[in-house]
């Protein structure tokens, strides 16, 4: 009986899933912020339910109003912007070199990045750092 009993309230206690949604047309390249996004009680598999997830980060392409956000949709917002001048460094064992160079592609922390070395006019391919420098790998 108490089993029955349980079940019953399960039933009775719907499940609210949510997406988040833009409240007005949002720019590729832009920070979204809390005035920008809202909830909807509309649940679409592979957006995010929660409007944490999304404040403070940076659109990759156009969103509009009431079209629910797609996780690839948003990135971290970009801390290197393309034709920016970056400290470039090059580490290994106890070797550190560190240069100029200028961003080729605007990136986030983390990303791999294009970076042409100003001194010797080289490309090369780093990640971003959380500072802003770049960190080039062999």
């Amino acid at each position: 009986m108490k089993t029955l009993a349980i079940a019953l309230c399960l039933l009775t206690h719907e499940a609210v899933a949510q997406s988040v949604v833009p409240t007005r047309t949002i720019r590729p390249l832009t920070v979204i912020t809390s005035e920008s996004v809202s909830l909807t009680a509309d649940s679409v598999p592979g957006t995010y339910t929660s409007l944490q997830d999304v404040i403070g980060f940076e659109t990759r392409i156009v969103l509009y109003p009431g079209r629910p956000i797609f996780e690839g949709d948003i990135a971290p917002p970009a801390i290197v912007e393309r034709n920016a001048i970056v400290p470039l460094i090059y580490s290994v064992g106890g070797l550190t070199i560190a240069t100029d160079g200028r961003s080729l592609t605007r990136a986030s922390a983390g990303e791999s990045v294009r970076v042409l070395n100003l001194e010797s006019r080289t490309p090369v391919r780093g990640k971003v750092q959380a500072d802003g420098s770049v960190l080039v790998s062999r």
